[in-house]
């Protein structure tokens, strides 16, 4: 079954690189973008969930920090997996990310990694 990956990133060469790396080699993903956690948020309640969500920490406007707080506030959605993806590296945005989420990944990161990893986080 094709599992849906929303990646929220103000970085739209980020999504780019994670849709072609996923989708490329393999069916099992669809990948589809957010530029801001205010557009997360929106798909969200427009009903479109995906099978797990691949955040940024540091974006304008609503960070990651709080987008993953809204998410897990609302009954809907709040059992989505979450995996922080940032080039954020310092010790403790990585220990509350690791503690929130169900992964935290930095960037750069490797294709292959972010897949095994999603697929580890699929599977909890």
């Amino acid at each position: 079954m094709v599992k849906t990956i929303l990646v929220v990133d103000d970085n739209p060469d980020i999504a780019i690189s994670v849709k072609g790396g996923l989708e490329q080699f393999h069916d099992k993903y669809t990948v589809i973008s957010a530029t801001s956690g205010e557009q997360c948020l929106r798909l969200l309640k427009k009903n479109q969930i995906p099978d797990l969500i691949l955040l940024d920490i540091m974006m304008p406007g609503i960070s990651g920090w709080e987008t993953y707080y809204l998410i897990k506030e609302n009954p809907s959605w709040k059992k989505i997996p979450v995996v922080f993806l940032t080039a954020r590296a310092d010790s403790m945005a990585k220990n509350a990310g690791q503690f929130l989420a169900e992964d935290y990944i930095e960037k750069p990161f490797n294709i292959e990694d972010l897949e095994k990893r999603i697929d580890t986080a699929l599977q909890k």
